[in-house]
């Protein structure tokens, strides 16, 4: 086996910390306006599957902002073409949530609205987790504490080719118990793989129970540091914050970025939020509207 040279000095031609222009600039009226009404839907997409055979409907909402927000302002994704070798990579870790992504990807036209419809039907592929079948999805995800390896895998390889892509990984709070997000973080710190961004869905949750009191995870920021990475912490659910955060990356050079997003589950359906019984959501339609009136009711945006 031949090993890879871990990188001492310098930083990635293909981050903003050795001059490339940042992503997008600060947020303005329209644009605030645009994620606000796509949030609103993308929420709406979530509330229906849990008609049928349910999905998890607590975790999904609490991380709708923060995809709405990556997939409008952030990641370089052309939906005319999914594939393109010089794309942004986003991968889900927390694949449970996965409602509040085929939302998203059906707001932004890389899936069909109608085919969110056939949620866990036999002849589509529409189901509780990640399936890369579906344009835009990058890798299959379920078993918790999979994908930040895959992602520092792939921030490795554009690094090594000497591609501009960035590799983001949102991973549930939970999922933190992994071991193997402890090693992935290892490994990303050895080779200063500063074009990786860890989103961590801090809604506080795991499961049904939270998780301060099941194996509690704080000081975040401070074992985040220890493993290497540079830390910032925002609201959720604050676009101008995440714009804010999401501009200044990468947050140092030649560290990963871990942005902890402190979320609440359920977010925007006040009936549903942070309870410990929401998790997962399997509803009749009587409740689903109600929820919809509830969401539409508490954004003031108007129904779609």
């Amino acid at each position: 086996m031949t090993l890879i040279p871990v990188p001492s000095t310098g930083v990635s031609p293909a981050v903003n910390g050795s001059g490339r222009t940042p992503a997008h600039p600060a947020l303005d009226d329209a644009t605030h306006r645009l994620l606000r009404e796509r949030s609103l839907r993308v929420r709406e997409h979530v509330l229906r599957t849990a008609a049928g055979g349910g999905s998890f409907v607590g975790a999904a909402l609490s991380c709708v902002d923060l995809l709405v927000y990556l997939y409008t302002c952030f990641l370089r994704v052309d939906p005319a073409d999914p594939d393109a070798p010089d794309r942004d990579y986003l991968f889900l870790s927390k694949g449970h949530a996965v409602p509040a992504l085929y939302g998203v990807l059906a707001e932004i036209g890389l899936l069909a609205p109608q085919r969110l419809r056939r949620h866990l039907h036999t002849d589509d592929v529409i189901y509780w987790h990640p399936n890369p079948q579906v344009p835009g999805v990058e890798f299959y995800s379920g078993s918790l504490g999979h994908l930040l390896p895959v992602a520092v895998g792939v921030a490795l390889d554009c690094r090594l080719a000497g591609n501009p892509n960035r590799v983001v990984v949102m991973v549930g709070d939970g999922e933190l118990n992994e071991g193997s997000n402890w090693e992935a973080l290892l490994v990303a710190a050895a080779y200063r793989l500063d074009n990786l961004t860890v989103v961590v869905d801090r809604n506080g949750f795991q499961a049904n129970l939270p998780t301060e009191a099941l194996i509690p995870l704080e000081p975040l920021e401070a074992k985040f540091r220890a493993f290497g990475c540079e830390t910032a912490r925002v609201s959720g659910h604050d676009f101008a914050a995440l714009a804010f955060t999401f501009h200044r990356l990468p947050l140092r050079g030649g560290a990963p970025s871990v942005v902890i997003a402190d979320t609440v589950r359920g977010r925007g359906v006040p009936s549903l939020e942070a309870r410990a019984d929401r998790w997962f959501v399997k509803a009749k339609p009587d409740e689903i509207e109600s929820w919809l009136r509830e969401l539409r009711q508490t954004n003031q945006i108007g129904e779609r």
